[in-house]
Formats: C-alpha cells, sequence, structure tokens
C-alpha cells in the first residue's frame, strides 16, 4: 500500500463523511422542522415516543442530531425523562437506516445497462449532477437548495464510499492487516476501538460507514466486526453527553440514558453471544463479514435491545436519576433559549417566543400591582415582586435577542425571517412596555411619600383610562401568546380610543387646575400618570400589528397599513370601545 493508496483513503474518508454531513443536514432543513415540532409535543406512552424517534431519526438521517433535540428540550422543560426514553431508544433504531442504505452498493448489477446505472456506485454521479444543477438554478429558493444538498450529499456519500474501498483494496494482500482484525477478535478491544472511531468522527453512522468500507476486503471476520459494531453505538453517545454540560439535571440524565441504554445492551450482547459461541458455536463466526452483514447486526442490536429495555424503561430513568443526584435547581424562563436548537431554526424560533411570552406576562404582571396601587393609596406596592420582574423583562430583552441575532436567518424559508424580525420588534416593545411601568411605580413612590391624593374627578378619570389599557395590555398579551391574529384586530382600534382618551383627560385637568379643585403637584403627576398610560397603549398596538400581518404573510412591517385596509372593521370596534370609555367620562365620579 503506497503514498497515493493513503491519500485516496484520507480523500475518500473526507467525501464520505462530508457526503453524510450534507445529506443529513439537507434533510433536516427540508423536513426536520415539522418533525421536530411533533417531537417537541410528544406525550403519550413509551411507544408513541419510541415511533416518533425512529420516524425523525430515519427522516434527518442522524441520531445524534435527534438526542442532541431531546436533550435541549429536556433542558427547556419541554419533555420530561420519562418522555425522551421511547424517543431515545426509537433514534437508535432509525439511525440503522443509513448501514441499509450503504449496502446497496454491493452486489452485481447484472449486464442490463439500466440496472448498472441504477447501482449507487454509478448513480451517485448522475445524483450529484442533478443536485448541482438543482442549486445553481434555485436562486434564493431555499426548499430547492436543500433538496440540492440532499442530492449531492447521497451522491458524495457513495463516491466517498468506492473510493475508500478501491484504497482499501491491496490491504487484504498485507499480513500485518489479517493479524490487526485477529486482535479485535478480542470482545473488550473491539468495543474500544469502536467507541474512539465513533467518538471521534462524532457520528456511529460514519463509523458504521467506514467499518462496511473495510470489510470489501474480505479480511474482516464476524467475530471481529460485532464487538467493534457493539463499540460504536457506545460511542455514538458522546456527542449527546458533550451537548449536556451546563444543562440542567434532567437534560444531564436523558444524556445518560442515552449512554446507558448503548451500554447495558453491548453488556447484554456481548454475554449472549459469547456465551452462546462458547457453548453451541455460530457457524459463520470466522467467516469474512460484509456490508449487509454489518448492516443487520447494527440493525438486531438496536432493536433486540429496544425490546429489552422499552418495559424496562423507568429502570433507564432510575439509573440516569442515581447517577445525576438531585440539587437545588431553580427553572430560569429564559432556559428555552438553547443554542442546540440553532440546527433547527424553527425549533429555535419556537422556544424564543415562549421566552417573550414569559416577558409579556411579567410585564403585565407588573402593570397590574402598579396600576392597583394608583387606584386605591392602601394597596400594597410590592417592592420584591415589582423590581424582580422588571429586572427580568430587562434581561429577556438583552438574552432573547442576542440569542434570535445567533440565528442563521439568511438560511430561513421567509415565514421564519418574517417571525425572526417580528420577534425583535416584539422584545423592544414588551421591554418599552416595562420601562412605563417602570416610570408609574417611580412616581408612585414618590406620590404617596408626598401624601398626594387625586380629586374624585381625577380619581374617576384614572379608573377608565387604566381599564382601557388594562384591557388592551391583556388582550395583546394573549394575541401574542396564541399567535390570534382575531383577538389582535378586536383590540387594536381602541388604541385610538385611549389616545382620544387622553386628550380629553389632559384638557379637562388644566380646567380643574384653573378652577382651583387640585394642587398643581398632584396635577403634573397626573399628567405624566396618564402620559405613560398612553404609551403603554402604543407598543401595544405595535405588537398587535406584528401579529396580524404575520399571520397574513405580509412582506413588511407597517403599523400603519392595517386601519386603512380594514377601515369597516376598525370603525365598528372603535365605535364599541368608545361607548365603553369615552362615554363614561361624564359619568359621576
Amino acid at each position: 500500500m503506497d503514498i497515493l493508496s493513503i491519500i485516496r483513503l484520507v480523500g475518500g474518508l473526507a467525501l464520505f463523511i462530508y457526503g453524510m454531513t450534507t445529506m443529513s443536514g439537507g434533510l433536516e432543513r427540508a423536513a426536520g422542522a415539522k418533525l421536530e415540532r411533533i417531537l417537541e409535543k410528544m406525550t403519550g406512552t413509551v411507544f408513541r415516543a419510541l415511533l416518533m424517534g425512529i420516524a425523525v431519526t430515519a427522516v434527518i438521517q442522524s441520531s445524534s442530531a435527534t438526542t442532541v433535540m431531546v436533550v435541549g428540550f429536556v433542558n427547556a422543560g419541554i419533555m420530561n425523562l420519562k418522555q425522551c426514553v421511547g424517543v431515545i431508544l426509537g433514534a437508535n433504531i432509525g439511525t440503522t437506516v443509513t448501514s441499509q442504505l450503504l449496502r446497496l452498493g454491493s452486489g452485481d448489477a447484472g449486464s442490463s445497462i439500466i440496472m448498472s446505472v441504477l447501482k449507487p456506485s454509478n448513480l451517485c454521479y448522475i445524483l450529484v449532477f442533478i443536485g448541482v444543477i438543482v442549486i445553481v438554478t434555485a436562486g434564493n429558493n431555499k426548499t430547492k437548495r436543500n433538496i440540492g444538498d440532499i442530492l449531492i450529499g447521497f451522491g458524495v456519500l457513495f463516491i466517498g464510499m468506492a473510493t475508500m474501498e478501491g484504497a482499501l483494496t491491496p490491504l487484504r494482500d498485507i499480513p500485518e492487516f489479517q493479524q490487526l482484525f485477529t486482535r479485535f477478535s478480542n470482545p473488550v478491544m473491539g468495543v474500544l476501538v469502536g467507541v474512539i472511531v465513533t467518538a471521534a468522527v462524532q457520528s456511529s453512522s460514519a463509523s458504521i460507514g467506514i467499518l462496511q468500507a473495510l470489510s470489501t476486503t474480505g479480511m474482516i471476520s464476524y467475530s471481529a466486526a460485532i464487538p467493534i459494531i457493539l463499540g460504536q453505538n457506545i460511542g455514538t453517545c458522546v456527542t449527546a453527553l458533550l451537548s449536556s454540560i451546563g444543562a440542567t439535571k434532567n437534560a444531564r440524565r436523558a444524556s445518560m440514558i442515552h449512554l446507558y441504554f448503548n451500554f447495558l445492551g453491548t453488556l447484554l450482547f456481548l454475554i449472549g453471544v459469547y456465551a452462546y459461541q462458547s457453548f453451541i458455536g455460530f457457524s459463520f463466526w470466522d467467516s469474512a463479514i460484509d456490508k449487509g452483514g454489518i448492516a443487520n447486526f447494527h440493525l438486531i442490536f438496536n432493536l433486540v435491545a429496544t425490546l429489552i429495555f422499552i418495559p424496562l424503561n423507568g429502570v433507564l430513568v432510575k439509573l440516569a436519576e442515581l447517577t445525576i443526584k438531585d440539587e437545588v435547581e431553580e427553572k430560569s424562563p429564559l432556559a428555552p433559549l438553547d443554542p442546540r436548537f440553532y440546527k433547527t431554526p424553527t425549533v429555535a424560533l419556537e422556544q424564543s417566543h415562549r421566552c417573550i411570552g414569559s416577558m409579556a406576562s411579567a410585564a403585565q404582571t407588573n402593570f397590574n400591582l402598579v396600576s392597583a396601587a394608583l387606584l386605591d393609596k392602601n394597596a400594597p406596592l410590592d417592592e420584591e415582586a415589582f423590581n424582580k420582574n422588571e429586572e427580568f423583562i430587562d434581561v429577556a430583552e438583552v438574552e432573547i435577542g442576542k440569542y434570535l441575532m445567533g440565528l442563521p436567518s439568511s438560511q430561513m424559508p421567509v415565514g421564519s425571517r418574517h417571525l425572526h424580525t417580528q420577534m425583535l420588534h416584539a422584545i423592544t416593545d414588551f421591554e418599552k412596555i416595562g420601562d412605563y411601568c417602570e416610570n408609574i411605580y417611580s412616581r408612585l413612590q414618590r406620590f404617596r411619600s408626598d401624601d398626594l391624593s387625586f380629586s374624585p374627578g381625577a380619581h374617576h378619570e384614572l379608573q377608565i383610562i387604566i381599564a382601557a389599557v388594562s384591557e388592551m395590555l391583556t388582550k395583546t398579551v394573549e394575541a401574542y401568546q396564541t399567535r390570534s391574529s382575531d383577538i389582535a384586530k378586536s383590540v387594536l382600534p381602541l388604541e385610538d380610543v385611549i389616545d382620544i382618551c387622553e386628550g380629553l383627560l389632559k384638557s379637562r385637568h388644566i380646567d380643574r387646575l384653573n378652577q382651583g379643585e387640585c394642587q398643581v403637584i398632584t396635577g403634573l403627576n397626573f399628567l405624566d400618570f396618564i402620559h405613560d398610560l398612553e404609551k403603554i397603549s402604543d407598543h401595544c398596538y405595535n405588537i398587535n400589528v406584528y401579529t396580524i400581518q404575520l399571520s397574513e404573510g405580509a412582506e413588511k412591517f407597517d403599523t400603519h397599513s392595517y386601519k386603512e385596509s380594514n377601515q369597516e372593521l376598525f370603525d365598528k370596534e372603535m365605535a364599541a370601545f368608545s361607548r365603553r370609555y369615552l362615554e363614561t367620562l361624564n359619568d359621576p365620579a
């Protein structure tokens, strides 16, 4: 084996891993988003979770990606440990699809030209050609580009495999190579080799493919391959273990469940296989294994191990809990902002939406605190609760913004890019609502310390504008959290009513000042309070417009366009709000 053979071997390995990564990435981007949404909402029995784990992994062709997603969901508190067990077991079965695909390159295609072309080792060049044409003509069409990546990845995968096989052919005549695999017949040595190779390439599918390429030399026996394959299943756990570093307690436990499943499954298989070989013996034990034999044993191991541990899923959970001890751990509302989801932007956006929803709830809670205290001087002004919410709103704006900016927006489909933009707008508006609540809170503290109070008329007017702003904020938060354009549309005209209300209240209060019905200092505070309340409604208006336009697929966010295009409905709702709030201004205080 000369230097050129080594170069071809290394190049073939590089092409093989690149092809697998490209194909997996294209599949994940093309179909993964929908599957991950289903996976995220997976509830019910371990069997349903098992089927979902198989389906997701079979489609995206990466058990590591599925397991890392599961760790992320557990870290965010979306999935519990019992739910994740089934998905992890299913992912191990789903990943065997790759090795079954790789075996297709084996065998004689026959004399037919059509069969020769359809043989993967020949078809791969056609797929690469078609894939390049698709990408070149795709422009900004992400769907076509993903399809192109899948075709190119699949083709390059088999080109790399064929290159490795050709480079490894001379090894069959080297005695040292034969002796090397004789040593791997030692089960401990074989398992260690499988673990190390898989941990190095970060993919059991890739390491299985390398072993399948080596098997074409005819020098690898079943006795040498079996422990290596078992070790490869343990090695694939490294990716999930690394992804759980710094995660929550349960996320680390999820990665340990993956490790325990493969480790205990390997241990049971070693005991069973070598006990049978010692007492009865396999007729094929010292025979050469081929690609199909490797693929089949990989599938058998994962199927049998899954059947063993389905009824024992509680044991896996218990072992993980014993390994990762209970500790005092306060779950952060920002836990869903997990960088593990960056590979699947749709899921990352969904988690960001959850966090913005928490931010909105905190702003609404602070508004309720200050509005109650503003109307009732005896109502408690909970400083600790208010400051905690305000601090969270400020931190959330920064952290969610950083997380969103870390997303590869250029690679998102159009709808996701619009959602991404909407979220960046929304965090600013919710933070501003929090700021105006803080203005009211600070001014209210001074107002109370100076023992000031409003006249009956001013108090009555405050009740009305606070009720209007409270309704708008409550419905805005609900519309945003549920993505309901109907709720957003129903409340949008209320902002105009609040603007009119603010103008009327200013004029009426100036009249009271001129007539000496209230003090100047009280009057200035009143004007500042209603100004901040009106500003809160402005930001609510913006958020509702973003919600409406996102649901309608608007190309650009325009806070003035909705009123013009829905004037009749807008006027009808505005008339109802006017009767509810403006006409009650003249009621007795």
